[in-house]
């Protein structure tokens, strides 16, 4: 832990009096030969939950704990402290005559946030509550900052962000956020893991950062003397293994996009992607219903989850509607009706949807889909059949090729996923590429560039494959109930104090 808590505070140190007080102690330890960053282990048997979940095997027998002192009550010759670890907390019950004197005059010492060890036996107060009667008290680490809020945590939210460690220690609902958070990731690849994918990794930093519409963050690689760009998507590089025969890949890891911020995006994320050879995305929708059902029902015991007050249903079948179909239920709008751009455009200015000159007809019912659809999709659901115009990387339908076999994923009103049937026609592949660079002169800088290497490996040749891309954080804000992207990420993007 840093000397000052605030880690964008002016390199003058001033201590509060408190603050001072424990450096004096910790001072006057060393002194005495009692230093406690000598100390290098200790040796845990039981975490707080273990003792009073299991507390009738353990009654009266010795067990050893270690933790942060969250409170501590002194009563003469007996006192009581409650002792926090990962699980939760426990009280201890220390008494004179038990530790000895000097044991017990070094325990009253301790500060609230010392992090200490506690070797005694399980027993039941007489208000019925498990706790550990201290046989000995082992200071582990001395804290040299004085905790905020005792029992409420930080108060200020944008210091909850920017001092995790301090919203961890203070919040036990923050720190089983995260908790929760590694559970669904290790369901993720659990599941995964039993129908036959294997994990993969792939580079972060590319010389062309295509799979997506976003705008890459730049940096030089001094050694080659080489720009290169951030990952904005796992998709090509997963795509290329599928040409090398490995024919199940996922990969869960971050990516950049250099965008705004706010209660669903930060700049860097965490992203699932997987692909599959030999399906399509029908076979990626019933992923995707198996997938989210076998991860609420590992992490939270149910398939019905509670969002904001809204409750979620995902035991049921996943509702499936066409991009068409949605637009038309919700605005009104047939844009099977619509054959021309101007048609389109009309509709626009006639629903308030502004466009821009370089937007096509299918990037118009985009544009009607996101002002008027995609808020109403609460529930699980899939919709599908894309315009081309918005999916450079994916296989034209047979039976209309101005559309694509893909779905976005979409529930609470979040998109939470997008999926494919994979392009894997080289030559139709550098037609769409040429297309985004048109739009990139244009000014479209989310658009994608051309990758000459990414064609060399479709012309070898790519099983038909499906793929998807899961938002994972967002799936932890659902599964969590948390309202910001950034009470699921640990170290969230903040803007600097100064």
């Amino acid at each position: 832990m840093s000397e000052n808590i605030n880690e964008n505070a002016a390199p003058e140190i001033n201590y509060s009096e408190q603050a001072k007080i424990r450096r004096e102690k910790l001072a006057n330890l060393q002194a005495e030969g009692c230093d406690p960053f000598v100390i290098t282990k200790f040796d845990v048997t039981h975490h707080s939950t273990d003792i009073k979940e299991n507390f009738d095997a353990l009654e009266g027998k010795d067990v050893v704990i270690a933790g942060r002192m969250m409170s501590k009550r002194v009563m003469g010759k007996a006192s009581f402290c409650n002792i926090q670890d990962l699980p939760g907390n426990i009280q201890c019950y220390v008494a004179r005559d038990s530790l000895g004197e000097d044991e017990y005059k070094a325990f009253k010492k301790l500060d609230i946030g010392d992090i200490v060890g506690i070797a005694g036996k399980v027993f039941k107060t007489k208000t019925g509550e498990v706790s550990v009667h201290a046989e000995k008290v082992t200071l582990l680490s001395k804290s040299l900052q004085v905790l905020p809020e005792k029992f409420h945590g930080l108060s200020n939210v944008d210091m909850r962000y920017r001092q995790r460690y301090v919203d961890l220690i203070t919040n036990q609902e923050s720190k089983d956020t995260f908790v929760k958070r590694s559970k669904i990731i290790s369901a993720i690849r659990r599941y995964l893991d039993s129908e036959g994918f294997l994990e993969v990794e792939t580079p972060m930093l590319v010389s062309n950062a295509g799979g997506a519409a976003a705008r890459p963050f730049e940096t030089h690689f001094n050694a080659l003397d080489l720009d290169v760009k951030l990952r904005i998507s796992l998709e090509l590089y997963l795509k290329r293994l599928i040409v090398g025969g490995m024919e199940r890949v996922y990969e869960i890891g971050r990516v950049f996009r250099n965008e705004g911020l706010d209660t669903r995006h930060n700049p860097e994320f965490t992203l699932m992607e997987l692909y599959q050879a030999y399906t399509d995305y029908h076979g990626m929708m019933d992923l995707t219903e198996n997938l989210y059902r076998h991860v609420a029902k590992e992490v939270l015991g149910t398939t019905t989850i509670v969002y904001n007050g809204i409750e979620m249903d995902l035991g049921k079948p996943f509702e499936r509607i066409t991009m068409l179909d949605a637009v038309k239920k919700y605005s009104g709008v047939d844009f099977n009706e619509i054959h021309t751009l101007e048609e389109a455009q009309a509709a626009a200015k006639a629903h308030g949807i502004e466009y821009e000159n370089r937007h096509k007809k299918g990037d118009i019912l985009n544009l009607f889909f996101e002002e008027f659809v995609e808020d109403k999709l609460i529930q699980p659901t899939f919709v599908m059949d894309h315009p081309i115009e918005i999916s450079p990387l994916t296989k034209k339908k047979p039976e209309n090729p101005d559309y694509v076999e893909r779905f976005e994923f979409f529930m609470n009103g979040w998109e939470m996923a997008n999926a494919y049937s994979e392009l894997n026609d080289p030559i139709d592949q550098r037609e769409r590429f040429k297309a985004q660079e048109e739009l990139l002169a244009q000014g479209d800088d989310e658009a994608n560039t051309t990758d000459e290497d990414f064609l060399y490996a479709l012309e070898l040749g790519m099983a038909p494959t499906g793929g998807i891309g899961f938002g994972i954080d967002r799936m932890t804000m659902l599964l969590t109930d948390s309202a910001s992207i950034r009470d699921v990420l640990l170290f969230p993007t903040m803007k600097p104090i100064d």
